[in-house]
């Protein structure tokens, strides 16, 4: 019998490591393991170039609003500023549809290309018209790439790791804030030294269009970012899909709608998250009344307010990606809710600077932990044909209840201190205690009850999945497109 030599297939083919699944280390942060993913990785850097763009361009696009306002500079920059938010109610729910139909990968390159190409014209607006109208097709092209990029997400992340793709999500959508407004403000040492170099002073040669110019390439390099990115195939169709008409988009966009009815756990959670935002959102102008008026810290005040929600929510955020395996997401988010509605209702409570602010820290905490969870579970719970139409009707109802929170705010402050004053003199009496009732006090305590209420209303909307009484049949199927 012959003997088996060392250098035979044995040594030429050697037995490989056994394979370990990086998902297996423990010590391993999860925020790591998801970068590990390098079409996330990606995606992710082609987000924060975008939102950095959007950040640098809205403080930009803001101060040439008040400049070309002329003797109006207030309404200017209103009526810009809802060229942002109005076509959202119109368009976003239609973009769904469009996003559902077509090659995703193509939306998000074509889309953040696009917003490049339309920042060329800035430069040359020089009426409010114009700038309304750059500014609407600049939003007309967001709101397609932020349901493309939502309903992305969950094709290249495990189902486990969508709290923690959310949470930087949030980070990139949000915390490139300050590094914009802190760009925009270095740009005009920017415009300066494009002068001293040789370039001839002059009106288009300013720091809005030097920051414009910014904003186009930040664009343009997160397309070319994704448009190298390889993302896995879209779940082929069972069928071929009819030619787009305003018939078939009409039911296209009922299907969105009529899965969102029928399915608890979507309704409830965008519920919670949109008409939350009703009461969270009275925060914003309120703010400075409550601050003066209620708390005796003027602006100053009002400061330290927004910085405490600005820390609460990135606490929530860390905590929500660190412990999200250990937690179960729908009761989660449904007591962050609640957490949510408490903090506004204590914090509006109170009378001086610091336990209001530590009551706004914990509003934030519950405003991330509840908009990381429920993307989350929204993406988890729905097939990938309907997914872009569910987020965009998500984002349209984000909107809706934002903007009716920011005008009817400071209207129910009015109404309210008006009623308080001729009812109980701005003051309540119970015994030895004084209870002060301005306006703005009893705005903020409604906002509190408006969040509590939705809630309740989430908790009745899923208490299959809160109380154990259902189980994977319970959820509704998407129904084929």
């Amino acid at each position: 019998m012959a003997e088996v030599s060392s250098a035979g297939p044995s040594s030429a083919h050697p037995p490989k490591p056994p394979f370990v699944d990086p998902e297996e280390i423990p010590h391993r942060p999860e925020s790591i393991r998801l970068f590990g993913t390098p079409a996330f990785l990606r995606l992710w850097i082609s987000q924060v170039l975008a939102s950095l763009g959007d950040w640098i361009g809205f403080v930009a696009i803001t101060a040439l609003a008040a400049r070309v306002g002329g003797a109006s500079p207030e309404a200017s920059i209103g009526l810009v500023l809802s060229a942002r938010l109005i076509p959202g109610f119109f368009l976003a729910p239609v973009a769904g549809v469009f996003v559902d139909r077509w090659n995703r990968k193509r939306v998000l390159v074509v889309c953040s290309a696009g917003r490049g190409v339309v920042l060329l014209f800035l430069p040359f607006v020089d009426s409010v018209l114009e700038l309304f109208v750059v500014s609407l097709a600049l939003e007309i092209l967001a709101l397609m790439w932020s349901p493309a990029k939502e309903a992305t997400v969950p094709r290249i992340v495990p189902a486990h790791q969508l709290p923690t793709a959310n949470s930087l999500s949030l980070v990139a959508a949000y915390g490139t804030f300050p590094l914009g407004s802190l760009v925009f403000a270095l740009l005009a040492k920017a415009n300066e030294w494009l002068v001293g170099v040789g370039l001839p002073d002059s009106d288009r040669l300013n720091q809005e269009n030097v920051a414009f110019a910014v904003y186009a390439l930040l664009s343009i390099g997160a397309a070319a970012i994704i448009a190298s990115t390889h993302l896995p195939e879209e779940k082929p169709r069972t069928e071929p899909l009819p030619k787009l008409s305003f018939g078939h988009a009409f039911s296209e966009l009922s299907d969105g709608w009529r899965f969102i009815r029928s399915s608890p756990l979507v309704r409830s959670v965008m519920l919670g998250l949109a008409t939350g935002l009703i009461g969270g959102g009275m925060l914003v102008p309120l703010g400075p009344v409550f601050s003066t008026r209620v708390l005796g810290a003027g602006s100053a005040g009002f400061g330290l307010l927004l910085t405490g929600m600005g820390f609460g929510t990135a606490i929530g955020v860390v905590l929500i990606s660190v412990f999200q395996s250990k937690l179960p997401h729908e009761r989660a988010f449904v007591a962050a809710v609640f957490g949510a509605g408490t903090a506004i209702l204590v914090g509006a409570s109170m009378a001086s600077l610091t336990p209001a602010v530590l009551c706004v820290s914990v509003l934030g905490l519950c405003a991330g932990t509840v908009y990381v969870l429920g993307f989350s579970i929204i993406q988890s719970d729905v097939d990938d044909v309907l997914r872009g139409r569910i987020f965009a009707t998500l984002y349209t109802a984000v909107r809706f209840c934002l903007l009716l929170a920011f005008a009817a705010a400071p209207v129910l402050s009015s109404l309210l201190d008006g009623a308080s004053g001729a009812l109980f003199g701005h003051e309540l009496h119970l015994g030895e205690l004084s209870v002060s009732l301005p306006g703005v006090r009893l705005t903020l305590w409604l906002g509190g009850a408006i969040i509590v209420v939705a809630g309740v209303l989430a908790t009745m909307s899923m208490r299959r999945e809160l109380f154990g009484h259902g189980d994977e049949s319970s959820h509704t199927a998407a129904p084929e497109s």
